[in-house]
């Protein structure tokens, strides 16, 4: 990247711009030395002034890019362009003295896409409140087995910067998006995209239901090829009708029933494609059986599906669904089976931190003792509760929240067994894995699907799908 050789696809130059870029961290601090290595004049402002935020400004100094902490709130002089972190809320004093002053933000996603190349490989995107990152993973096995060079990027560890910038040659890409990212991306145009479900969720953030769906439904702005939508989930289709796509592109449902014409679905255990196919309205492809799906709990079959309209969109072949999902593995504490003890499965969820998550992952068992609770952000349980009640055989709570989960309990499912564990502690997985085996029987399932954030506990998810993998552990040896 020569400095002031670089321009993005409309043609912009960076040397001597003035960039703003807002916040440290994953995708702060990539865009920050992007920029100044494309010749911007680059300024870093942070709201924390801690010991790590004084490091990383460190590191960049060296580079001679301007770092200033503990005020993310004043616009710098000069301010061209501001490219922010994906988790500065759009409310931010900084983004209102932006905008009052007609300057444009941009997120790392956008950044991405505004300097590929002109042959840059075309982006599958994939966002919805649950699912997501499996359903990249499962795409970019797919796209692999059908011989392509791809990887699964965006919101799932690898950044779209480093892809897009990056000496790697792809034919396409498959990219998680959250609603962060796209309400901060407002010219990323894909090949084709799906929404999977939406649920509320992150309604700090966005401040609505209607703007974090509007913020989901920027993915199918100018999509080429395909537009994919969940059939049972009537917000994702409604959002398909009102984006302003391609010509031609067409709107693609996937559903666990019977697809119909323009739709992928199950029939009698096997994916089939009734969309790309001749005569949709008489044929259709076999595409996997449902058991090549790991694990067949009901939504991952639904992710399963996504993944395969978005890779059949891009034009791979059948056998290679079939394949890529067979030899796709899904990541920790997503369903996974942790052991058997006493004739009781245990099953590790952690990942499901929404109540949306913990339906569907409650959904895939017939009798459960379930581990929940944790930090609810804003979320109500009614509905989770009624529509699970009859699956419970009995339920262990922990965390700060736990007494709303409790509340609907009383309400929905009075006749289930609840132990009240009073305690935040890291050690209290321990006791909710020992009251969960007092409670269930043999052919139970002991799941935790916790429906809330783990940070009152734990450090995040992952530690706390650690700590209860290590208690039933502890119960079998």
């Amino acid at each position: 990247m020569g400095s002031g050789k670089v321009t993005d696809g409309q043609g912009l130059s960076w040397e001597g711009k003035h960039v703003t870029v807002a916040g440290l961290g994953v995708s702060g601090i990539p865009a920050a030395k992007v920029l100044h290595g494309l010749g911007a004049l680059v300024t870093v402002v942070n709201d924390g002034d801690d010991e790590r935020s004084r490091a990383q400004a460190a590191d960049l100094e060296a580079l001679g890019i301007t770092v200033r902490l503990g005020d993310g709130a004043t616009l710098p002089d000069g301010t061209e362009l501001i490219v922010t972190t994906p988790g500065w809320k759009p409310d931010k004093p900084l983004f209102t003295a932006a905008r009052a002053a007609g300057v444009e933000i941009w997120g790392d996603v956008e950044l991405a896409w505004r300097l590929r190349g002109p042959e840059a490989a075309p982006w599958l995107a994939v966002t919805g409140t649950n699912g997501k990152t499996t359903t990249v993973q499962m795409l970019a096995s797919i796209l692999k087995a059908g011989g392509l060079r791809t990887a699964a990027v965006g919101n799932i560890g690898v950044s779209v910067l480093d892809a897009v910038l990056g000496d790697e040659q792809y034919d396409v890409l498959a990219v998680e998006l959250s609603s962060y990212q796209l309400h901060w991306a407002p010219s990323l145009r894909a090949h084709s995209a799906a929404v999977l479900n939406l649920a509320p969720d992150h309604l700090d953030w966005h401040g609505s239901m209607e703007a974090y769906a509007a913020d989901k439904g920027r993915i199918y702005e100018g999509n080429r090829v395909a537009c994919v939508y969940n059939v049972a989930d009537k917000a994702t289709e409604d959002l398909v009708r009102e984006a302003d796509v391609e010509e031609g592109c067409r709107a693609i449902g996937f559903t666990l029933g019977s697809p119909g014409p323009s739709q992928l679905g199950v029939v009698d255990g096997i994916l089939v494609d009734r969309a790309f196919v001749e005569d949709r309205q008489r044929n259709a492809q076999e595409l996997a059986e449902v058991s090549d799906v790991n694990p067949p709990a009901p939504h991952n079959i639904a992710n399963a599906l996504a993944a395969a309209a978005l890779a059949r969109a891009f034009g791979v072949p059948a056998k290679a669904v079939r394949d890529g999902l067979r030899a796709f593995t899904p990541d920790a504490h997503r369903i996974a089976h942790v052991a058997d003890v006493d004739g009781v499965a245990y099953i590790d969820d952690s990942k499901a931190t929404n109540t949306h998550a913990a339906e569907a992952s409650l959904a895939a068992y017939e009798s459960i003792v379930w581990i929940a609770g944790g930090l609810a952000k804003g979320a109500t349980f009614d509905e989770l509760v009624a529509k699970s009640a009859k699956r419970l055989r009995g339920v262990v709570l922990i965390g700060a929240d736990r007494a709303l989960i409790a509340e609907a309990l009383a309400r929905h499912a009075p006749e289930v067994p609840v132990v009240d564990l009073d305690r935040t502690d890291t050690g209290a997985m321990l006791a909710a894995v020992q009251e969960a085996q007092r409670l269930a029987a043999a052919g139970d399932t002991v799941l935790l699907a916790p429906a809330c954030a783990s940070m009152d506990m734990f450090a995040n998810y992952n530690k706390r799908g650690d700590a209860f993998a290590q208690a039933v552990r502890e119960l079998g040896a």
